[in-house]
């Protein structure tokens, strides 16, 4: 059979259901081969939007998802797709053409290294250069996407090898179950624990990964030990929880930070030093077990006393199975702490100023969208307000990027979101920065019939950048511009839009899009000023309760 029919079986093989991208001339014997599979193409507008809703699709099902581009410019815009799956730990297959490579009469036009350019930023990447090995590749590209920590992988299939013939054959894909732990590392955790004063649990991305969700609740009702999460691993255990502190949205300087202090051992669960710290270490000071799929990686912040290295959810199970209360484990300032988060979360969550301040919106947003629904954030200053205030319900639910932190992901994840979960409500909040950066996608959100709703924040800055600016004590500047009109803009696509001109008219709105068909875009004028007045001054001013 010919070789691009044999990678489409292949594909076929490992149950995937699409293909994101944008196809080139080096890919058409591919693009044909898929014209009779099972196997859908969604054809985007930038294939940096296509390795984002790969990279999603990864995320949320735990297979790898599928993305596709030309050789030169069409890869290099798959580099940031890479890094993002890469270091977010989402399963993600890169399939990239190139130019024929044993008879060419094009020169060196449009050729890259691509092979080596992705290989800082992969688990593996090769090129194909034969028909008999592609069943191997692909088995094995699979294996190693889905392989703890996931990632990304790229294979680059050259336009004279996918016309070749190769043998009729793929590799049947097998599961592999993770090890469980060593005893003796869960019966010294337990020992650890039973020991400590003020054990304190974090809950990382990793638990969000595997279906963690009941192991971690059945330990904290059993032992009472209060909880807080990464921004990553927000809903593995429901935020509404009598013993949840918070999000750690900022390394240190919070309330929740009161509590990590007074800890004098802290256990976490599937975090590791991709994700910006939420805590930081000291020697001599608190101890911290680690307990993960694999070995912590140390550096001046991070250097965990216990490794609990296996199956995350087996770990806590046996760990809650074997550890027995303690009388004299205090939890009385954990519980005034998370008194004191409470109110300051619901400080200004119905302040109707407008333009509308973040406590505000995130309040706005969570009484709108349902329990089961998913909101997906781009990169920016609100997304530490949602990660702080918004309480998410059940896992993947709130999807963040708190690892690369690439701005122009938040909208192509909520589109992957949908497709993997139709039934669900899915709201995307972008800057507008963020979302004009891959805002064209709504022409393919459109012609794909998938119905979501978009809310841009306009504050017509890079709004990040000059709360940072402003807590740098610099002037302001070289951070403003303009925007388009966005209710004419979405309506140019096919969309939907709406203008909000005051707090009851933006939650009403919301409301109606969120149970509507289509595409809804929200343009909500945002004020900012309590970026510095709470961020910087407010919480860098407190003293932790004694």
């Amino acid at each position: 059979m010919k070789a691009s029919d044999l990678i489409v079986k292949a594909l076929e093989n490992e149950g995937v259901e699409y293909v994101f991208g944008i196809p080139g001339e080096e890919n058409l014997d591919f693009l044909n081969s898929l014209r009779g599979s099972k196997i859908k193409l969604i054809l985007n507008r930038h294939e940096q939007a296509a390795g984002f809703m790969a990279a999603t699709y990864g995320r949320l099902t735990g297979k790898p998802g599928v993305c596709l581009s030309t050789l030169g410019p069409g890869a290099t815009n798959l580099v940031t797709p890479a890094a993002y799956a890469q270091l977010g730990a989402m399963p993600m297959i890169m399939i990239t053409g190139q130019k024929p490579i044993k008879k060419s009469k094009q020169g060196r036009f449009q050729i890259l290294n691509v092979v080596d350019m992705m290989r800082p930023i992969t688990k593996m990447t090769r090129q194909i250069v034969n028909g008999n090995n592609i069943a191997s590749l692909v088995r094995e590209a699979f294996r190693l996407a889905m392989e703890e920590r996931p990632g990304a992988v790229h294979l680059e299939l050259p336009e004279d090898v996918a016309a070749e013939e190769a043998p009729d054959t793929v590799f049947e894909p097998n599961t592999i179950r993770r090890p469980n732990p060593e005893t003796k590392s869960i019966k010294k955790a337990v020992k650890m624990i039973e020991k400590a004063k003020r054990p304190l649990l974090l809950i990382g991305a990793g638990a969000n990964r595997k279906r963690t969700s009941k192991a971690l609740l059945d330990f904290i009702e059993k032992t009472g030990i209060y909880f807080f999460n990464t921004q990553m691993g927000k809903g593995v255990v429901d935020e509404r929880h009598a013993q949840y502190l918070g999000t750690a949205a900022l390394s240190d300087h919070d309330y929740l930070h009161c509590a990590i202090a007074r800890a004098d051992l802290i256990v976490n669960i599937g975090h590791d030093v991709i994700e910006k710290p939420p805590f930081f270490m000291e020697q001599g000071g608190k101890k911290v077990i680690h307990v993960n799929f694999f070995a912590a990686q140390v550096d001046e912040v991070y250097f965990p006393q216990l490794n609990v290295i296996g199956d995350i959810a087996y770990s806590i199970k046996e760990i809650g199975k074997q550890i027995q209360v303690q009388s004299d484990w205090d939890f009385e300032y954990y519980a005034r702490i998370k008194k004191e988060v409470d109110h300051h979360i619901a400080t200004n969550s119905d302040n109707s100023k407008f333009p509308l301040i973040p406590q505000f919106l995130v309040s706005a947003v969570r009484k709108a969208l349902p329990e089961d629904g998913i909101l997906t954030l781009d990169n920016g200053v609100y997304k530490i307000w949602f990660a702080r205030n918004f309480p998410a319900y059940h896992p993947n639910t709130i999807l963040l990027d708190n690892a690369l932190a690439t701005m122009g992901a938040g909208f192509p994840s909520a589109m992957a979101a949908k497709m993997v979960y139709p039934d669900k409500a899915v709201v995307s909040i972008c800057g507008d920065g963020g979302f004009l950066m891959n805002s064209q996608e709504m022409e393919t959100a459109v012609r794909l019939g998938i119905d979501l709703v978009i809310i841009v924040l306009n504050d017509s800055a890079y709004g990040m950048i000059k709360w940072k600016q402003a807590a740098l004590k610099f002037e302001a500047f070289g951070l403003d511009y303009g925007n388009p009109d966005f209710v004419k803009y979405a309506e140019s696509y096919g969309a939907i839009g709406h203008q909000v001109d005051c707090p009851e008219n933006f939650s009403k709105t919301l409301a109606q899009c969120i149970h509507a068909k289509g595409v809804h875009l929200i343009d909500v004028p945002v004020d900012y000023s309590e970026n510095h007045k709470v961020l910087n001054e407010e919480l860098y001013a407190k003293t932790c309760i004694l």
